[in-house]
């Protein structure tokens, strides 16, 4: 490899300078630096598991059950007994967890960004006790119900009905897409309210009416089990309501911040295809010389780190403007479309790198390139994400008609 430094051990720098081109991580240090060892740490331990679940769409609960010991799922979220987890430190974790696996960050995200943040941000100080411990343990298994079969894009359309009989909800409706809505312990459903407003309220999912099947079929992510509910007068107590719900505004605090998880975790993706590439490029022997000796090469790796880097930038600007709690609905969507988007080059491009041998699982990168087209699409399309960012800087809604 010439005079190229070779990939150093992670004690001694975060990453590697040819990947954080710009020293943005370099820095990391303290607790958020031991949590980052911890995630790569469990990220060791599970990587010879991971390419057989998604090839047999197996969910390896055992496996998040370990993350869970570890004590990574919390997404920032404050515990009593537990020690304090950042905003730095929560978002490195799930980049260093898609650079593993998708489906594995997207199984965290789901119980800790979206099931557990929705009873953080939107439940009573009863609920909060009841539930985030155990959720942080994997004793209690959590889904995030509100895309519907009608409804994704335009969720703010849900048509799951909640109805108040004496100190009981009956709720029906269906909700499609919904990961540990199959394999969970309870489901926090949105749903809409007799006057118009939208209401959450946590199911158990072995409730009468309560009907989830698996969704099979799948060429991404398919290492988590996502499931089609339907709810036929499901009844909830009234203390099962999440009060600070109120209307589809609520519910999106909680999108806008998984949204932002999106982008990093395209990061994570990203980096790993980049490089796995660089080291195949630097080992494989064509024509009597490695790859990287070859001109097109050096350009598809330098276009490669251009995306990488750039994804880099994006993730630690959403940083700073998190800490500072001044990050916008509007600035989040731009970085999840531009950074999805900058993810599928990379994974393709990475593909390619590695020929005919490209397509197979134990080289990852085929895997990445399915699980990115996933990453495109949840927690809202690139499309809507445009949109979004469209009406902000035109003063114009071109969301209809």
């Amino acid at each position: 490899m010439g005079d190229a430094p070779a990939f150093k051990e992670f004690q001694d720098i975060p990453l590697d300078p040819r990947t954080d081109y710009y020293a943005l991580f370099a820095d990391v240090d303290g607790a958020d630096l031991e949590w980052w060892k911890k995630a790569r740490e469990f990220a060791d331990w599970a990587r010879p598991g991971i390419n057989e679940a998604w090839e047999k769409a197996e969910y390896n609960i055992p496996g998040v059950e370990e993350a869970a010991r570890r004590g990574l799922i919390r997404d920032g979220i404050s515990i009593e007994g537990e020690p304090e987890m950042s905003i730095r430190a929560k978002r490195l974790i799930g980049f260093e967890l898609s650079r593993l696996d998708a489906s594995t960050s997207t199984a965290l995200g789901v119980q800790a960004g979206l099931a557990m943040q929705s009873i953080n941000m939107l439940g009573s100080e009863e609920q909060k006790a009841t539930y985030l411990k155990p959720m942080s343990k994997m004793e209690i298994r959590g889904a995030f119900a509100l895309t519907e079969p009608d409804h994704g894009s335009d969720s703010i359309g849900l048509e799951t009905s909640a109805v108040k009989e004496g100190d009981e909800w009956v709720i029906n409706g269906e909700k499609k897409w919904i990961g540990h809505g199959s394999v969970g312990h309870i489901a926090v459903v949105y749903a809409r309210m007799e006057d118009g407003n939208v209401g959450a309220f946590i199911v158990d999912q072995d409730a009468p009416g309560y009907e989830a099947e698996t969704i099979t079929g799948k060429a991404a992510l398919r290492g988590i089990p996502q499931a089609h509910i339907k709810l036929n007068n499901v009844r909830v107590s009234d203390d099962r309501r999440l009060p600070g719900c109120r209307s589809f505004r609520d519910a999106a605090k909680v999108l806008m911040a998984t949204r932002i998880g999106v982008a990093w975790s395209a990061f994570g993706l990203a980096v790993d295809c980049y490089e796995k590439a660089l080291k195949y490029a630097s080992e494989r022997i064509q024509f009597g010389r490695p790859l990287i000796k070859n001109q097109v090469i050096q350009q598809r790796l330098a276009d490669m780190l251009m995306d990488v880097t750039t994804l880099g930038l994006f993730c630690k600007r959403l940083l700073e403007l998190e800490e500072a709690g001044t990050i916008t609905e509007q600035q989040a969507a731009l970085a999840k479309v531009n950074s999805t988007r900058a993810a599928r080059r990379v994974a393709a491009n990475a593909r390619d790198m590695f020929g005919g041998v490209g397509i197979l699982l134990e080289n990852d990168v085929m895997r990445h390139m399915a699980d990115a087209e996933t990453l495109h699409t949840y927690e809202g399309t690139d499309t809507m994400q445009s949109l979004i960012v469209g009406k902000s800087i035109t003063g114009v809604s071109a969301f209809t008609g």
